[in-house]
């Protein structure tokens, strides 16, 4: 199974940071998770919040194994709420279902990992994180 590599993780989150200063958001933390939902890297800017990690983490966690973006994990949990809720549960209660987790696709449309994004509202890490992910040569689905 193809996987991302450090080099693309480290793109990715310079990708992501980079955009949030341009559009002035406030202190984000990174994760990037590889197909397995371990972690590749995380970054947390100076001033974010210290709870983020998890944050970040579930965010891409969720994306990474269910193959949903954050975003239809939220409608999902919306429409169903107690699938998502057996689901978390069978993950631990590790999946953070919003915007903010994005599954990462390489050149060929496979998945090679997720990001997640939290800091500012979900709207504006999903912003970042399709512009690290675009950065570095990959595609991202939110």
């Amino acid at each position: 199974m193809p996987e991302i590599s450090l080099s693309k993780a480290r793109s990715i989150v310079r990708g992501i940071l980079k955009k949030a200063r341009e559009l002035e958001m406030k202190p984000l933390s990174v994760v990037v998770l590889d197909t397995g939902g371990h972690v590749k890297l995380f970054e947390r800017e100076d001033d974010a919040s210290p709870g983020r990690f998890e944050i970040a983490r579930g965010k891409a966690y969720g994306a990474v194994m269910t193959g949903l973006p954050g975003s239809e994990q939220m409608a999902r949990a919306e429409q169903q709420a107690y699938f998502v809720a057996a689901l978390n549960g069978a993950y631990g209660g590790q999946m953070v279902p919003v915007p903010g987790g994005v599954i990462v696709k390489d050149s060929r449309d496979r998945t090679i990992g997720a990001v997640g994004v939290t800091g500012d509202t979900s709207e504006n890490d999903v912003v970042a994180a399709l512009a690290g992910i675009e950065a570095a040569g990959l595609s991202g689905l939110a």
